[in-house]
């Protein structure tokens, strides 16, 4: 049996959106995506997934990125058809790396500062799903925390020269381009000075080496060896990357993305209640209705930050609530998961007795990734705390 939650209405959407998001579940449900998947879901274990055909079916409707400008491979939406599509390619167990990366992140940052010349080279590519590009902010020394970042660009004739590292970005291996920060000038305010750059990944003095993490896809520690880049490959203005990274970061963050996870995994393990003969126990019918209500709240949450930024006004101390409380729904999901079928849950892919359970074993080991991606589960916390009630 094979368990898929019914679509969960959302308030506020016209008509024209509710079909909007019928025809991309259609999409995303249909065969031709679900034979993708099956093979995705054959493939030998460490084998990453990357540029997908279903990435190229949806940019050839304009659906990889629906709300951008129909000059760059979109369809000229909004917000809300943009979070109906990371929605549903994350209910329906699309792999959404790539996309977050380069749509929701690189792309982002394009559109809202990039030089029309920046827009015309990446982002048709990034929107018909043919580019991978990815994001290089923190670094061994700085994680959370990139006003601490060291990567220098130093001052060549009208350019720069980049040296330093970057690690725990992901696909960096497959990238053509990153958007880096690094800092061009210093001063007393460790903020201040931080520059963003679009910097080609694959130019002589770019070292990229995988690091190995608990997932099943690998980081990346790619080391930057005095690559000179010119006026054009800068984003935004010169010294301006803190203010960039701060108010854009605070776009990606209304929980969407977390929730459809969340909700896919919750789906994953009622199907493995259903086999094992526990769905109608007391103590599991219970938690099932508690963790369902948790989504639905989170559900109710998430779009509400969607609408927030459909009207122009986002809050970033609700989305940074939202994202929080979105994140935080794994631990008790998996923890329920882990005592449906006992040790057996923990069976991996190199396990032919395995079956779908090998996809449990795989979101477990994923799930600390779920409290750190879009800013941490404690930066959350501090931003509710400070910038939220004013304490601290």
């Amino acid at each position: 049996m094979t368990v898929r939650t019914p679509m969960e209405p959302i308030p506020g959407l016209s008509t024209r959106q509710r079909a909007f998001r019928e025809e991309v579940r259609s999409l995303l449900t249909g065969p031709e995506v679900a034979a993708e998947l099956a093979e995705l879901a054959a493939r030998p274990p460490g084998e990453e997934p990357v540029l997908l055909e279903i990435y190229r079916t949806l940019g050839r409707r304009g659906l990889l990125a629906p709300g951008w400008p129909v000059e760059y491979g979109g369809l000229g939406l909004g917000p809300v058809e943009s979070a109906i599509v990371t929605e549903e390619m994350t209910l329906a167990g699309v792999p959404d790396d790539v996309h977050v990366l380069g749509v929701d992140l690189v792309g982002m940052f394009l559109l809202a500062e990039g030089s029309p010349e920046q827009k015309r080279e990446h982002l048709p590519a990034l929107a018909a799903g043919e580019r991978v590009a990815t994001v290089l902010f923190t670094e061994p020394g700085c994680g959370s925390d990139l006003s601490g970042l060291s990567t220098r660009a130093e001052p060549d004739g009208d350019g720069w020269r980049l040296h330093g590292s970057k690690v725990y970005n992901m696909k960096s291996q497959y990238g053509e381009i990153a958007l880096c920060a690094a800092r061009t000038s210093e001063g007393p305010v460790a903020m201040h000075g931080i520059t963003l750059f679009l910097l080609p990944l694959r130019s002589p003095g770019v070292h990229v080496e995988p690091v190995p993490s608990m997932a099943d896809e690998c980081f990346g520690l790619v080391v930057i060896d005095g690559v000179r880049l010119g006026p054009e490959d800068v984003v935004g203005r010169l010294d301006d990357g803190w203010r960039l990274m701060n108010e854009l970061l605070q776009l990606e963050r209304t929980g969407i993305d977390f929730h459809g996870k969340a909700r896919r995994l919750l789906d994953l393990v009622m199907e493995r209640a259903v086999r094992a003969g526990r769905l109608d126990d007391p103590v599991f019918a219970v938690r099932f209705a508690e963790l369902d209500a948790r989504l639905r709240a989170s559900h109710a949450l998430a779009w509400e930050m969607v609408h927030n930024l459909d009207l122009g006004a986002p809050d970033p101390v609700a989305s940074a609530m939202s994202k929080w409380y979105a994140s935080e729904q794994f631990r008790p999901i998996l923890d329920t998961g882990s005592e449906v079928d006992g040790v057996d849950s923990q069976l991996t892919r190199w396990d032919e007795r395995a079956g779908s359970t090998s996809r449990f074993e795989a979101d477990y080991r994923m799930a600390p990734a779920q409290r750190l991606a879009s800013g941490t589960s404690e930066v959350m916390l501090y931003l509710i705390a400070t910038n939220g009630l004013g304490m601290l």
